[in-house]
């Protein structure tokens, strides 16, 4: 970076500097494992030493041993990821499919499930947007996900997702099916190679139609922005200043024409990946069963977990490990 002339070249500037952060930030985390690698060989000698009579200390070496596995394991995912922006932070969008009310309400219990992973990563989300349903659910929703890797990890989640279960909304608790789209985009904070024009913008303003009080009723505070030359439309009404709202819709704008636009340039490099097929509406990635049975299914990878109300929960590390390692090639060991 001291080099004479490394800031003449704005874009390959910003893209070393990415690529150095990924890498500071690898060697970090492999320097933390061999440290506490180094402490998992002092505690077996003195077990060894202690011809293994101590109950305690057998027991931190078995402990330990298992969060050191977990983490080596974690380390490993992150070196697969190895896209442009896989470090970065994340938006998440959650949008119903056809079926009203029980769509929307599986829409609602999909954000929760995501809310619940940040959470467990220790991620920071903001809910940049949120339409509620009439009834119940959501009509759409949008958050921020900020945390190492949140895009790189959360990008296996983009697609739709199937639910079947006897419905709450059916007085003669008949099962349905509902269906519900995940997409994850790059949170990009750097500058990116095009520029959004005013004239390609429609801006509309309406009024909120979420929590707030009066004054969401009151004033067209929300904001809707469409980009005439793709369609993008995104929208914002978790503020009460409309100017707050417009500068989080264009944030959102930039980071959907980001992804937008590196999808048109991978078209035009190789054919259409197979697994395209599994972001297109009606082609699920992935089956929840709560009755008969309880199952979550990847159609993907062909993982299977049992526990539904964990995944539920957040618990989804499974599936984005599989999906990530199918990818490369890679089986966890």
């Amino acid at each position: 970076m001291a080099k004479a002339g490394f800031w003449d070249h704005p874009k390959a500037a910003r893209e070393t500097l990415q690529r150095l952060k990924v890498v500071q930030r690898l060697q970090e985390s492999w320097s933390g494992l061999q440290n506490r690698l180094d402490e998992l060989v002092v505690l077996r000698d003195l077990l060894k030493g202690d011809d293994g009579g101590d109950a305690d200390l057998q027991g931190e070496l078995v402990r330990e041993l298992e969060s050191f596995r977990t983490d080596l394991d974690r380390y490993e995912l992150t070196t697969l990821l190895d896209g442009e922006f896989d470090a970065g932070d994340a938006i998440l969008t959650v949008h119903p499919g056809a079926g009203g009310t029980e769509s929307q309400d599986w829409a609602e219990m999909l954000l929760r499930m995501y809310l619940r992973w940040i959470e467990r990563q220790g991620f920071e989300s903001e809910i940049l947007d949120h339409q509620p349903g009439e009834e119940a659910g959501l009509k759409d929703a949008t958050v921020g996900i900020r945390g190492p890797y949140a895009f790189g990890y959360l990008k296996a989640e983009s697609g739709v997702h199937r639910l079947v279960r006897i419905s709450p909304f059916d007085a003669s608790k008949r099962r349905h099916t509902s269906f519900a789209s995940v997409f994850v985009y790059p949170d990009v904070d750097v500058e990116v190679d095009f520029e959004i024009e005013e004239s390609d913008l429609r801006v509309d303003t309406f009024r909120a139609s979420g929590a707030g009080g009066q004054h969401v009723n009151k004033t067209d505070s929300a904001i809707r922005i469409t980009h005439n030359p793709t369609g993008i439309v995104v929208t914002c009404q978790s503020e009460r200043s409309q100017h707050r709202n417009r500068e989080t819709a264009m944030r959102i704008l930039r980071a959907r024409l980001t992804l937008h636009y590196q999808e048109l340039e991978r078209k035009k490099m190789e054919a259409m990946e197979a697994e395209k097929k599994d972001i297109s509406w009606g082609s699920q990635i992935r089956s929840y069963v709560f009755q008969p049975y309880t199952m979550v299914k990847d159609h993907r990878t062909g993982m299977e977990v049992g526990n539904v109300q964990g995944v539920m929960d957040g618990e989804i590390d499974a599936f984005i490990d599989a999906w990530l390692r199918s990818r490369h090639g890679k089986k966890k060991k």
